[in-house]
């Protein structure tokens, strides 16, 4: 893949277009933009936006090495104020919004209820921090409609995916799920480590038929994720090759979007983007993002420490 810069030029937004606009492109994409200038790429309109959190991370606890727990209320209320300012679809968080104990979604949540558009929750593993008899209603505390599903926005399919439904801490010890979760650990994945996890295979069958179905209507989608996929990272789910193999045969995929490595992360294959979000949580400064939706690329416009990217989308 060629990777290309350029800067990027607009006007000044809350969400730091002002700085830097980060380029990243395939060879074969380029001549389109590039014959833009970059003033018109940055005045040109969205077709729609939403906005994007990674790891928050909340726990009512000393602050500890990077985890600066005191900082993340603040934090998430001036993203949430931020996101008010700006015409959106929705917002996604993508797992990890609290760091522990059950209590900590009630202490948290009243902060992120002052949106004023309509969130979208990801399962990581911190949510499942917790004791085993809240872990049945975690998707429910956050207002899923289940651990994984899809909706659709602006003809885009956006997939929530569910990285514990294969996973040490997302189920019940001694559960039929946390029984099945540990035998394929310990069959296929023992050189992983058990605080990522793995998306089953009743899911991966359902991704997979979700894909097929916007293929054959002419839609892109964008799946949602807690665990990376690629580049290849200690931090991807266990089975990141074979979520891989069925995403990058449907013509629809365009981005998986993701957090858990705090520090992000980016890289391309087979025409998919796949975009890992900075965390939050690990520094006084901030790190969200808003992004954009055109017809042939999504512009990712970062605040704080979260670099800002261009996306081309394959044809």
């Amino acid at each position: 893949m060629t990777i290309a810069r350029a800067a990027l030029k607009g006007p000044a937004t809350s969400i730091g277009s002002d700085r830097t606009m980060r380029f990243v492109m395939h060879l074969a994409a380029l001549a389109g933009l590039a014959s833009a200038t970059p003033a018109a790429v940055a005045n040109e309109r969205p077709d729609f936006s939403i906005g994007a959190i990674a790891d928050a991370q909340y726990a009512a606890e000393p602050d500890s090495g990077q985890r600066l727990y005191h900082t993340a209320p603040a934090k998430l209320a001036a993203a949430v104020a931020d996101f008010n300012r700006q015409k959106l679809a929705f917002v996604v968080h993508l797992g990890d919004f609290i760091d522990r104990d059950w209590e900590s979604y009630d202490a948290f949540l009243p902060v992120a209820a002052k949106l004023r558009h309509p969130w979208h929750y990801v399962l990581g593993n911190h949510e499942f921090a917790i004791d085993d008899a809240h872990k049945p209603l975690v998707a429910g505390k956050l207002g899923m409609p289940a651990r994984y599903y899809s909706f659709t926005s602006h003809n885009w399919l956006f997939i929530v995916t569910d990285g514990t439904g294969l996973s040490s801490f997302g189920w019940p010890a001694g559960s039929p799920e946390y029984t099945r979760s540990m035998a394929a650990h310990a069959a296929l994945y023992a050189e992983k480590p058990l605080w990522d996890g793995g998306i089953d295979d009743e899911q991966l069958r359902w991704i997979d038929a979700q894909l097929a179905e916007a293929d054959r209507r002419g839609m892109k989608a964008m799946l949602f994720s807690h665990f990376p996929l690629f580049p290849e990272n200690p931090h991807n789910l266990w089975n990141a090759a074979a979520v891989m193999a069925v995403i990058e045969r449907h013509r629809s995929a365009k981005v998986w979007l993701d957090g858990h490595n705090h520090d992000g992360n980016y890289g391309e294959h087979a025409g998919v983007h796949y975009l890992n979000l900075k965390a939050m949580l690990d520094t006084p400064e901030t790190a969200y993002a808003r992004l954009d939706f055109f017809a042939d690329r999504v512009v990712v416009r970062g605040f704080g420490r979260q670099p800002d990217y261009v996306l081309p989308l394959r044809p």
